[in-house]
């Protein structure tokens, strides 16, 4: 069978995947409704399936949709890497590299490896999924990102779980808050405190609990958010404290927040490397992994950050 579509075809529907709509994808691509329609259908008959859901609010990807998007970002990527190389515009050291990193992560950690990187591949463009951790196992094993950073998937058959860092879990409070006067905390010290955390379906929450199932501490959650980030604001308001992991903590000295570390038990989650058993990256997408692994075990796998 012979597949037969335009580039330009997989541009549109990728743009409309990243809009939400043929409106908006239209004005960007400088063509009319009708015309982007034409080449979605071009592109869904040339596939031989339907790509996108068209409902009066919303488009979404259909099964092969969601399928069809990470390939069609690689061959877009690709192209545009082969067309810099051939006009001269590029280089050996030229290319993209795409990472599904945990939100916590994203924040001080990765910026880091990708300074040091960039030292040495300066033309290096980044893809950054900043996603809770379920999703970017999802984006990984799908091959929207090359590998990702995440703090679980060593128990997924289609993934290997390389470990980088133990990032610790500790409190963070108002400078004037009484907790901030101890150096060092128990998990019973934070009993009728009201704390500050993620939902109770996000892993984080899960290690905490289930670090704390076999002890008698009733920890009050009074606020739930979606990213540990939000929680700083509500903290820096005196409204509560947090428990969070050391990265996801704003750097000393800050002039609102403490953190103090929590003991009895010290409570843990790894951070590592996520790779597909079975995938290849891009020769660039290498150097920059083991980059990342040989930092990490120089630099040691445990972070303080206290």
């Amino acid at each position: 069978m012979r597949i037969n579509f335009e580039l330009q075809d997989v541009r549109a529907f990728l743009m409309i995947l990243d809009l939400g709509g043929f409106h908006r994808a239209a004005d960007i691509l400088g063509m009319s409704q009708p015309a982007l329609s034409r080449r979605i259908q071009a592109l869904e008959f040339a596939v031989g399936a339907p790509l996108l859901e068209r409902t009066t609010r919303r488009v979404a990807p259909t099964t092969i949709g969601r399928t069809f998007a990470p390939i069609a970002r690689r061959l877009i990527d690709e192209f545009e890497d082969s067309v810099l190389n051939v006009t001269g515009l590029g280089d050996r050291q030229s290319g993209h590299i795409t990472i599904a990193c945990v939100p916590t992560a994203v924040v001080y950690f990765l910026p880091k490896v990708i300074e040091q990187f960039s030292r040495s591949y300066e033309k290096i463009r980044f893809r950054i999924l900043d996603l809770p951790a379920n999703d970017g196992l999802e984006a990984v094993r799908r091959g929207e990102a090359d590998f990702g950073i995440n703090f679980t998937g060593n128990a997924d058959a289609d993934l290997a779980f390389t470990p980088l860092l133990e990032d610790t879990f500790v409190l963070a409070c108002h400078r004037g808050h009484k907790l901030s006067a101890k150096e060092e905390l128990s998990w019973g010290d934070l009993e009728g405190e009201p704390l500050i955390g993620v939902a109770r379906s996000s892993v984080n929450r899960q290690i905490i609990e289930s670090a704390l199932a076999k002890s008698d501490i009733k920890l009050v959650w009074r606020f739930e958010v979606n990213h540990l980030a939000t929680s700083m604001g509500l903290v820096e308001r005196g409204l509560g404290v947090s428990v969070l992991p050391v990265l996801a903590t704003p750097p000393n000295p800050h002039p609102i927040i403490v953190t103090r570390p929590i003991v009895a038990p010290i409570v843990q989650r790894t951070i590592g490397l996520v790779e597909r058993k079975s995938g290849r990256v891009s020769p660039i997408a290498q150097r920059f992994r083991d980059m990342l692994v040989q930092r990490d075990n120089a630099e040691g796998t445990h972070v303080s950050g206290l």
